[in-house]
């Protein structure tokens, strides 16, 4: 009686936020692989999402070199941040993460106010960016703590934001009902010979019934009045970029437009920036180095991860894109998760053939946080355990039928 092994195994999960870092999942995962399967191979290839923990992750991944600096943080205070310059075949490119400067977890929850948070710090990571001479700047949008249409990132890049007395405005998204006028003269130099490129959610869109304000200004701190107050800013804020800016396309309703607060529209208008899918900018375009859809074609079985997997997971989430394109080339898929919540049987229908939580007795969140690591390798272990018993199952039948027809 023979059994497939898997030979190849690909682990290509997310990280578990307020957990552990993408990096350290696929590391726990492709431990407990191998405590059932001792001599298989193991390919890890953690998912960079746009939102925390991309600029680390992708450094990981090409032998990128880390760059700790001080920025303005999203309620005007100093925060310590970041930004990547990637390795390998992607030298060239910086990777610049908008939560490490101006995310949601830098707010303190007493000062969660959309209307003053700011993105000035994203735009001193870019020009940091800048003044190294990387020749791409690559920007993860995700997790932003903001709502000010990516005008203090133009700000901090040299542009002038004035009222109609020719007074510079202020920060925060507040501020920009009062902009009359965008003064681009004296954006910092190298912005015209350096192609920017934004890994954004698609979905995300600037004005209208689903505009950024109306969809995720509550989420920021944001009461009824002030989600009108944000939303006409915005769109006052978007004709002064349509008429002074120097992007092209729909900076309204288009692709990404809305992507973080707003960053979106703001560096394609004031920058002249690319917006592009998340996924598509970050594992399709060769910046980033990852090259996900090769490796997957070399796999028996990817495994992927996130910290929850229910009914949002289909919908634009790591494990859904995984398996999206692992079904492509046949490749079978499975995933771990924190918790399984309301819904989560959907991602079966997007590709994933098994879904498994980490935890098999109730334990509080802070225990199940703590023990994370262990968790995992041993859920990847209880995984690859039943699929080896399948692929017994599998064998013995057929050895059967084999028999019966003789």
């Amino acid at each position: 009686m023979s059994v497939r092994i898997p030979q190849r195994i690909l682990v290509a999960p997310s990280g578990f936020k307020e957990s552990l870092c993408a990096e350290s999942v696929a590391t726990a995962i492709a431990a407990g692989v191998r405590r059932a399967l001792p001599g298989v191979r193991v390919d890890i290839a953690p998912i960079a999402d746009g939102g925390e923990g991309t600029a680390r992750t992708l450094a990981v991944a090409t032998r990128g070199a880390l760059r700790e600096m001080a920025v303005t943080g999203p309620t005007g205070s100093p925060v310590e941040s970041h930004w990547v310059r990637l390795g390998g075949a992607s030298r060239s490119v910086a990777v610049v993460e908008m939560a490490a400067a101006a995310g949601l977890s830098l707010v303190p929850a007493d000062l969660r106010d959309p209307g003053a948070t700011t993105t000035y710090g994203v735009g001193q990571l870019i020009a940091a960016a800048l003044d190294e001479g990387a020749e791409t700047i690559l920007v993860g949008c995700g997790d932003s703590g903001t709502c000010d249409g990516g005008a203090g990132a133009l700000q901090a890049l040299g542009a002038r934001i004035l009222d109609v007395d020719g007074v510079e405005i202020g920060l925060g998204g507040k501020e920009l009902a009062r902009a009359a006028r965008l003064d681009l003269t004296g954006l910092h130099p190298r912005v015209a010979n350096t192609e920017i490129v934004l890994a954004c959610n698609p979905h995300n869109v600037l004005t209208g019934p689903q505009g950024v304000a109306r969809v995720f200004g509550p989420q920021k701190g944001a009461s009824v009045d002030q989600v009108e107050e944000l939303a006409a800013a915005l769109d006052n804020w978007v004709t002064i970029l349509e008429r002074d800016g120097v992007g092209k396309g729909d900076l309204r309703r288009g692709p990404g437009s809305g992507a973080s607060g707003g960053l979106g529209a703001g560096l394609a208008g004031g920058l002249g920036a690319v917006l592009r899918s998340r996924f598509e900018a970050l594992l399709d375009s060769g910046l980033s180095g990852i090259d996900l859809d090769r490796r997957i074609r070399k796999a028996d079985l990817v495994i992927t991860a996130e910290g929850s997997i229910d009914f949002q997971t289909p919908h634009g989430k790591v494990p859904a894109e995984v398996a999206r394109r692992a079904t492509r080339y046949g490749v079978p898929v499975v995933a771990l998760a924190g918790s399984l919540g309301r819904g989560a049987p959907a991602v079966h229908d997007v590709g994933i053939a098994a879904i498994a939580s980490i935890l098999t007795v109730p334990m509080p969140l802070s225990e199940a946080v703590a023990n994370g690591e262990e968790l995992l390798v041993a859920a990847a272990e209880r995984m690859m355990r039943m699929i080896l018993l399948g692929g017994t199952i599998a064998a013995r039948t057929g050895s059967k039928k084999r028999n019966k027809a003789s």
